[in-house]
């Protein structure tokens, strides 16, 4: 006795690859979304860090308050330019009150660093359009060294 045979329409499958490829891509374009973000917060909060740590560096080793507070704000500034980190908006606080410590007894100087980083240009919905990015740093002030 013969079974029937199935038949398949050659091509039934035709534009099942598409249909898949349309339900899949906005999922796959929000994974790619966040990660540039996410990459690109992780790389500022770096470069942060370092003009923080720079600016720390370089403050300490100034001879009074004062020079103290202008070379680590251009030691921050230059340590941004330098990594190709372009904030919104940045600023840069240096907390010289160790230079009133007498002589002799430790000191530090402490940076700290802000900037905003614009998300906009990832233009996604749920990514904010900026970040805030802090970090601080602090160096000591030479103990044997006078200070103004």
């Amino acid at each position: 006795m013969r079974t029937p045979r199935t038949w398949t329409r050659p091509g039934g499958d035709r534009g099942s690859i598409s249909l898949e490829l349309a339900v899949l891509a906005p999922g796959l374009l929000l994974i790619v979304v966040v990660l540039v973000a996410a990459g690109r917060v992780a790389l500022a909060g770096q470069g942060v860090e370092a003009a923080a740590s720079d600016a720390a560096r370089e403050a300490s080793i100034a001879r009074s308050s004062t020079a103290a507070a202008g070379s680590g704000q251009n030691a921050a500034r230059q340590s941004l330019a330098q990594q190709g980190l372009r904030c919104a908006s940045a600023t840069v606080d240096i907390d010289t009150s160790g230079f009133t410590d007498p002589p002799g007894t430790p000191a530090t100087i402490t940076a700290t660093v802000t900037c905003v980083v614009r998300l906009t240009d990832t233009a996604f919905p749920g990514v904010p359009g900026a970040r805030t990015i802090t970090a601080t740093a602090r160096s000591p002030l030479d103990i044997y060294r006078g200070r103004q």
